[in-house]
């Protein structure tokens, strides 16, 4: 009978509902488990060494030991021998145990290559949170789980909540332990909670063992060449030389782990797997694993099994003493605990300025905490350790990410993120086709995500999961790979969505996971029709046959003088061509899709996709939208992001580890049909959220060739309104990077600018022409990088806009110095930025060492008569400023005139005061009053109000004086005006 046929606790076919049954830790406990680090000078050790010496040096007979479900009960132990316990000395005087202990802990103690990556870990010997963990057994795996939903699962207790430290304890019949059953679906934390445990016993808390054996099956299953136990045990580990010979021989406290027994296949069949109770014997090594759960080899020795739930069937319930289920944080207090550690790490933030990150990593708790509380989504994702994990790498990276070096982009922490938690897995071991496990995730999730994409929900139905997964079940294999699938993997990317009235509906456990699939759905080409797929077979087979065929042919030919022949050899060449040319309209469609998706012009006017991101992690705050009012449309923006991000060098190379192949000439291809579509789009004058959504993807795609034809193009970048984190900083200098180009403009006004984000656009603020940097909050700090960028030798800016910033004094003083020294400035704006009397007397003063300076805005700065006129008089003798804006200072009607004679009597500058001159309306009144307009909801509105009063006397007065009929309309046009925009101000219309 088929494996398929005797799984008797998946679901039934007909209905996926109930998998929202038996998601883990369905019973969870609000439990929490701390272990604290050693001493620096406590040995785990001598504690071991204790214990030895008074061990036996004999062991008990085998008749004298009973054996049921694996367990054994207790019996009289005899008194230690003087030969055993010589012996033992011997073996504790060699250290064998304490190297080994050193050498476990610094293995186990390493952390992978993506935790150091892509932000700050905590070292597992320090501090853990353990999942909860509880006892269950195979009953209750064969059978199905009671219907409950995620909200339940969150608020129903457990009474058989367990600790890894009692799981060897007497079971409820008294007997004692020796083999237990760890299990757990993909990313519940299984390796981690072992690594964890090892690492405890080197350090001595967990003295219930004086030995630890660990054994990875992944590597246990690459061999099948015949060994001895003891032989496998120093191959692995050659410290225990010398306390080999003695496992069997004495009442050495041993525990073997044996960790992903998925990765075996097992036969406990007499007829398939021999009995062996010589630990010198060398058999296969899953003939030995076979027998220690027997118990008949080294029947002393305690054995833990860490496996996926489809394989724990392998073992025979008989051999088994308890069985235990990891159920991850099925508690939100968990959740909350691990962010609190993780994200509270000093060298989070990657600076030295503690104080000033500190509030800030306490405010992403405190948010992250809310939108735990509500039971959000990311509540039920946090279930799993692993997705606790990727919430806490992806604010690492919005958030305290200064410098993103090439490696660091969000594809790369998504496929890293797979990488930890399959790492090129196999599906199912005993299946002959060997398909990955990402793969087949690939084909079939992969296939729900791009269908949900393409018609733009992120709820699916249980006849929305049967079209992707059921429809193609051809084969009995097919079958049980789908079983296995549904057991092991499919909780992992699909949790019960949480919204009321949609209990019964699927959604992606993290939003953004749905979109990298659909895109590695679409890059690795499984979206094909059947026709494309039975032409890609045919090819092949074509292709392979061919050239036999052509040998053959060509001998004939040379005999037989056919003319039919070399049409033949032309008929069996024209497919494959013409097959690869259909493939390579299917890059083109690749390409294509990626532009639609990534210029929708739908999408145009919504947050930039790093704020969505953001957004779906720490939530919203304010009033939360009712259950009945209708959701907005989804966005599914990071589409064509992840789809660009899959296709770098380095991501490919991470998915081949996992059985997803990306080729390079593919890849190649891609990239030459993306410059047709993508380029040409992108040169489309496009919004700022939309213009960063677009650097952005450049970034992710890492092909610095592409991304500078791409920038190239760009020589006006309006990135205003948009948030700049030092993330898009840092993003936005690396892509600009690529060339060397001058840009005409670039802006960024009311982005959030501060001190540190200055530093990291230095070299791309150099090549600006127009640079606006107004609404930014930039300080006198600020105003001293500004200097920097103004005195640097490369430096283009010909127009800067500091306009309703505060500059201040003492920014005014660098901003001189930066001025005297600069050869490429001709318009700089101050307007608004609180200079006052000294702040424009410095600027006054350093004018003289400037040459190039056309314009210069000094407008509402609190200037009165004396520095206005300082200004004007140094203006005067300034070769090239002719234009000096000093409207909204508090000037007097005596100042006015004094300016106004030095207008009549000015060398070529003009100054812009009021909106009259003399007996005339400024050729600049319009002018004014535009910049007024614009400024006005940044602006003390009394205040301005105040002016604008002013301004309209002096319309008045300067009306009555004269008597030109035309130049009379012109003022009661400019009075009308005025009115107008003080009625507006006065309604709060304006």
């Amino acid at each position: 009978m088929s494996r398929a046929m005797q799984c008797q606790s998946c679901l039934s076919w007909g209905s996926w509902k109930q998998l929202c049954r038996s998601l883990p830790g369905g019973r969870g406990t609000r439990r929490v488990y701390l272990c604290a680090a050693p001493g620096p000078g406590e040995l785990g050790s001598v504690l071991f060494l204790r214990k030895i010496l008074h061990a036996s040096g004999t062991s008990l007979p085998r008749g004298c030991v009973r054996y049921q479900g694996g367990s054994q009960e207790h019996s009289d132990q005899p008194r230690p021998s003087r030969h055993g316990l010589a012996q033992l000395r011997n073996v504790a005087s060699s250290d064998a145990i304490k190297k080994h202990q050193k050498s476990l802990s610094a293995w186990f103690s390493h952390q992978p290559n993506e935790e150091r990556q892509f932000g700050p870990s905590f070292s597992l010997d320090a501090v853990h949170v353990d999942p909860v963990i509880r006892e269950s057994s195979l009953e209750e795996i064969l059978k199905p789980s009671p219907d409950l939903t995620i909200q339940n699962q969150l608020q129903q207790p457990c009474s058989q909540v367990i600790t890894l430290q009692n799981i060897f304890d007497v079971d409820a019949c008294g007997r004692q332990v020796k083999t237990v059953v760890l299990y757990g679906t993909v990313g519940t934390g299984k390796s981690t909670l072992i690594k964890k445990m090892v690492v405890d016993w080197c350090h001595g808390r967990l003295p219930r063992f004086e030995l630890v054996i660990p054994f990875s099956c992944e590597d246990l299953s690459q061999s099948h060449a015949p060994i001895s136990l003891r032989r496998l045990i120093t191959k692995k580990y050659q410290h225990l030389r010398d306390v080999v010979p003695v496992l069997g021989a004495s009442n050495l406290k041993v525990l073997f782990i044996l960790n992903g027994l998925e990765r075996l296949n097992l036969d406990f069949r007499l007829a398939g797997t021999e009995l062996c109770c010589d630990p010198n014997e060398p058999v296969p090594p899953s003939a030995i694993v076979v027998n220690l759960l027997r118990k008949y080899l080294l029947p002393e020795a305690s054995i833990i099994v860490t496996t996926r739930p489809s394989a724990v069937r392998r073992i025979p319930a008989k051999y088994v003493g308890r069985y235990v289920e990891i159920c991850g944080f099925s508690d939100t207090n968990l959740q909350k605990l691990y962010f609190q550690m993780r994200l509270s790490q000093p060298s989070c933030s990657g600076e030295s300025s503690i104080d000033s990150t500190s509030g800030e990593q306490e405010n992403l708790v405190e948010m992250l905490s809310r939108n735990l509380e509500r039971h959000n989504q990311i509540a039920a994702a946090c279930f799993l350790p692993s997705y606790c994990w990727l919430v806490c790498t992806t604010l690492h990276f919005l958030y305290f990410t200064r410098m993103v070096p090439p490696s660091q982009t969000l594809t790369g922490i998504y496929t890293s993120f797979l990488r930890l938690n399959f790492s090129g897995e196999v599906l199912d071991s005993t299946d002959p086709t060997n398909i990955s496990m990402m793969k087949y995730v690939a084909k079939t999730v992969g296939k729900l995500a791009y269908e949900g994409v393409m018609s733009r929900k992120t709820c699916f139905s249980e006849e929305d999961l049967q079209q992707c997964f059921e429809v193609e079940m051809k084969t009995e294999s097919e079958l049980n790979l789908l079983e296995v699938f549904r057991s092991d993997v499919f909780r992992f990317f699909l949790t019960p969505c949480v919204q009321p009235g949609k209990e019964h509906t699927f959604v992606f456990t993290i939003p953004a996971m749905q979109e990298y699939l659909a895109a590695l759905y679409v890059v690795l080409g499984e979206k094909k029709t059947l026709a494309q797929r039975l032409g890609k077979e045919l090819s092949e087979v074509i292709g392979k046959v061919s050239e036999d065929v052509v040998v053959v042919l060509n001998i004939i030919s040379k005999v037989l003088p056919l003319r039919f022949l070399p049409v033949l050899f032309n008929l069996l060449k024209i497919f494959p061509r013409y097959f690869s040319r259909l493939s390579g309209k299917d890059r083109d469609a690749i390409a294509h899709t990626m532009a639609e998706e990534l210029f929708k012009e739908e999408d145009y006017y919504n947050d930039d996709v790093l704020d969505q991101i953001n957004s779906s992690i720490l939530g919203v705050e304010g009033p939360m939208r009712h259950p009945d009012e209708a959701s907005d449309d989804e966005v599914f923006e990071l589409f064509p992001i992840f789809m660009g991000g899959i296709l770098s060098r380095r991501n490919r190379a991470i998915l081949e580890q996992l059985g997803c192949s990306i080729k390079n000439l593919a890849a190649f291809e891609i990239a030459k049909a993306m410059k047709k579509t993508v380029i040409r789009k992108g040169r489309k004058g496009l919004p700022p959220s939309e213009l960063m959504d677009y650097l952005f993807f450049l970034h992710e795609f890492q092909n610095e060739r592409f991304t500078a034809e791409a920038i190239r193009s760009l020589r006006a970048v309006n990135l205003s309104s948009v948030k700049m984190t030092p993330l898009k900083c840092s993003v936005l200098a690396s892509v600009m990077g690529t060339t060397c180009h001058e840009v005409e403009e670039l802006n960024l006004t009311s982005c959030n600018l501060d001190t540190s984000s200055l530093r990291i656009l230095f070299p791309v603020l150099l090549r600006c022409k127009a640079l606006h940097l107004q609404l930014n909050s930039l300080g006198s700090d600020a105003c001293k990088e500004i200097r920097d960028l103004l005195l640097h030798d490369k430096c283009v800016v010909s127009n800067l806009r500091l306009t309703n910033n505060p500059v201040g004094e003492q920014g005014a003083r660098y901003l001189a110095e930066g001025l005297a020294g600069n050869r490429s400035l001709t318009h700089l704006s101050l307007l608004h930025t609180a200079l006052g009397d000294r702040g424009a007397e410095l600027i006054a003063q350093h004018l003289t060492h400037n040459q190039h300076l056309q314009e210069l805005n000094l407008g509402y700065n609190s200037l009165t008569d004396t520095a206005a006129l300082r200004v004007v008089e140094v203006a005067k003798k300034h070769e090239t400023l002719d234009k000096v804006h000093l409207y909204f200072n508090d000037i007097s009607e005596d100042g006015k005139k004094a300016l106004d004679s030095l207008r009549m009597d000015r060398d070529g500058v003009r100054a812009l005061v009021f909106l009259t001159a003399g007996t005339d309306v400024s050729d600049y009144w319009s002018h004014i009053l535009n910049v007024v307009q614009r400024n006005l909801p940044f602006w003390d509105r009394e205040r301005v109000r105040q002016h604008l009063v002013l301004i309209l006397q002096d319309l008045e007065s300067s009306r009555r004086q004269t008597a030109n009929p035309w130049r009379k309309a012109k003022f009661l046009r400019v009075e009308n005006e005025v009115k107008k925009m003080l009625g507006e101000l006065q309604h709060g219309t304006l």
